[in-house]
């Protein structure tokens, strides 16, 4: 796996579990604390989160971070 996709499987994996949950991008990036612009660019695989970032994103998704991981992964 290239690590150079990663974050733009990461950004999809990201999209897809936003949009399950019925949250906007300013719905989710106020939830995490974060910026919608970032969200934007996170999800478009612009952005390279930290973990930190990626932990707030994955707790207001609802979901624990090994599970967004672990989809971003499977989309090789």
């Amino acid at each position: 796996m290239p690590l150079v996709e990663l974050p733009a499987r990461f950004g999809l994996v990201v999209r897809r579990a936003r949009m399950s949950v019925g949250l906007s991008q300013e719905g989710l990036a106020a939830a995490a604390g974060l910026d919608r612009t970032y969200i934007s660019s996170l999800e478009r695989g612009k952005r390279n989160p930290t973990l930190i970032t990626q932990e707030r994103i994955a707790a207001a998704l609802g979901r624990p971070l090994s599970t967004l991981v672990a989809e971003a992964e499977g989309l090789s």
